[in-house]
């Protein structure tokens, strides 16, 4: 009886291992086959836009349209240099992004290192509610200071209106980090003799790198792409690129080709960065997640 029983068990046990296996499989097909799904509509988005920018005009207004079977051109890219300035929106789109992404830097990480360390919570509210607050709330104050200033039509106001995005990003980013480092180690670095400032940029900023790195990507980029203020406050010398590309819509006759052209190449930067980063961001968000 117990040989017999050892004998049965010895059989089942690979039986059991087959179905462990078999609904590992199960799971991991379900979780790719929900990422699909959930990924579907944004890339046939993409994919619609890219198809779009390499057919003539007549194909891209023709219904119903071809995703495979078309005449393919280039035309369409060249025709977006020709008809407009896009090196210098490419230009202007970057020197806004950069500019305020660094100063949303220079006053985000002493402000989410003040907040973390003296538990700050009625600033941490204020810059929360500053950032669920739609951008058009500030739209036309911006545009009524601006004006009275002279600014309108200058990089300075831009990167001014688009910190409204990208500075609350970082504080709330950055606060976590910065609660994560030990108090000690700030408080060795005073007993050496530096001030709290001191304190801030040889000991914190160093062990938070990751956060900053993650930061930094995801204010660039939401700064890259915003709309709603560039529309108001850029000219004809500082118009960006999403301005760029809705002024290509005309009241007669859209052309479709050269449009998605443009928006293919506002878009493909972006997602490029993305991908060469997306272990930085990844790093960056997750860090200091799993407290012990």
């Amino acid at each position: 009886m117990v040989a017999r029983a050892g004998h049965v068990g010895f059989r089942a046990a690979p039986g059991a291992r087959r179905r462990r296996a078999a609904a590992r499989t199960i799971r991991t097909a379900g979780y790719y086959a929900l990422v699909a799904v959930v990924m579907l509509p944004t890339v046939f988005v993409f994919f619609w836009m890219v198809t779009l920018s390499l057919k003539t005009q007549v194909e891209a207004a023709g219904y119903p349209p071809h995703f495979f079977r078309f005449a393919l051109t280039f035309r369409n890219y060249p025709e977006v240099f020709a008809r407009n300035p896009f090196l210098l929106y490419i230009g202007n789109s970057l020197v806004v992004a950069a500019g305020s992404t660094l100063l949303g830097l220079a006053v985000g990480l002493p402000a989410a290192f003040s907040i973390a360390r003296w538990r700050q919570s009625a600033l941490a509210l204020t810059v929360l509610v500053a950032r669920i607050v739609p951008g058009i709330s500030y739209l036309i104050p911006w545009y009524i200071l601006f004006r009275r200033l002279h600014m309108v039509d200058t990089y300075q106001a831009l990167i001014l209106a688009h910190l409204v995005v990208g500075l609350p990003l970082i504080i709330w980013v950055m606060i976590g980090f910065f609660e994560d480092i030990p108090v000690e180690l700030e408080d060795a670095a005073r007993i050496d003799g530096c001030s709290h400032y001191g304190a801030f940029l040889r000991v914190a900023l160093p062990l938070v790198r990751p956060g900053i790195v993650a930061a930094a990507i995801l204010s660039f980029i939401f700064s890259w792409n915003n709309f709603l203020f560039s529309v108001i406050l850029a000219g004809r010398n500082t118009r960006t690129l999403p301005i760029a590309v809705f002024n290509m819509i005309g009241f007669e006759e859209i052309n479709w080709g050269p449009l998605a052209a443009a928006a293919t190449m506002i878009t493909l930067p972006v997602i490029v960065l993305t991908l060469l980063v997306q272990r930085h961001i990844v790093t960056g968000l997750t860090f200091g997640a799993v407290k012990r």
